[in-house]
């Protein structure tokens, strides 16, 4: 009888708990793929939510949910293939746009990790480029487009950040006089003010449907629990 009961209150106990991940299942936060359009997708490209994230680099708000949300939309949520999360360029300003080609700079395979460094040390550069604006603002907008990029990139210490996960000096010079990649940003920034009518960051989209409007990841939680079904 003991046994039985025993038997009965594990079970119970298992049921309760989260399932786990199968043994040999893939990580899927360590999967990165690219859309058509070049945003960059983190996770199962099959999950039922597709969370899109429109960040601009400069934009505080963008800053505190990625501090709040990397660690456990990674984990509960990506890791095993439930969510997938779409990174989308919102560019505002000439610093933005640095930050956005140092991060792609680094590809797949490092741009959520340079994405989460730029956006933690946000204060610090962003406080290094006022300064540099200050000394030399007039001849910066003066400057051809990719010379004003890696001015702003050297005395912001955005260069030393990517450098420091793995961009190498010419990746960053070649990423920052890229046409191509620059197009790419832009493109996917006209495509949010003018077709989407966004103008805000951070916007999300789950499942293409208007995500919540803080950027608090307690409300996100909420979201894509609901999404999932797991109210």
């Amino acid at each position: 009888m003991i046994r039985r009961v025993l038997a009965f209150l594990l079970l119970c106990l298992a049921s309760a708990l989260p399932a786990a991940a199968q043994p040999g299942a893939p990580n899927y936060a360590n999967m990165v793929t690219i859309t058509p359009a070049g945003a960059f997708v983190l996770g199962n490209p099959k999950a039922r939510v597709r969370l899109v994230e429109y960040l601009s680099y400069t934009c505080s708000h963008c800053a505190h949910f990625t501090e709040e949300a990397a660690t456990p939309l990674k984990r509960d949520y990506v890791a095993r293939g439930l969510v997938a999360v779409e990174l989308r360029n919102l560019v505002r300003d000439p610093f933005d746009l640095t930050a956005a080609l140092l991060a792609r700079c680094g590809g797949p395979s490092r741009i959520f990790g340079l994405t989460e460094t730029i956006m933690a040390r946000q204060p610090v550069w962003m406080a290094d480029a006022q300064v540099l604006v200050a000394k030399q603002g007039p001849q910066l907008e003066k400057m051809p487009l990719v010379q004003q990029l890696k001015t702003i990139a050297s005395a912001s210490g955005l260069s030393a950040l990517a450098q420091a996960k793995g961009v190498t000096p010419a990746q960053i010079n070649a990423c920052l006089a890229n046409p191509q990649m620059n197009k790419t940003a832009l493109a996917m920034t006209k495509d949010a003010v003018e077709v989407r009518k966004i103008n805000a960051t951070p916007t999300f989209l789950i499942n293409n449907q208007p995500g919540p409007t803080t950027s608090d990841w307690a409300a996100m939680d909420a979201a894509l629990r609901a999404a999932l079904g797991n109210k």
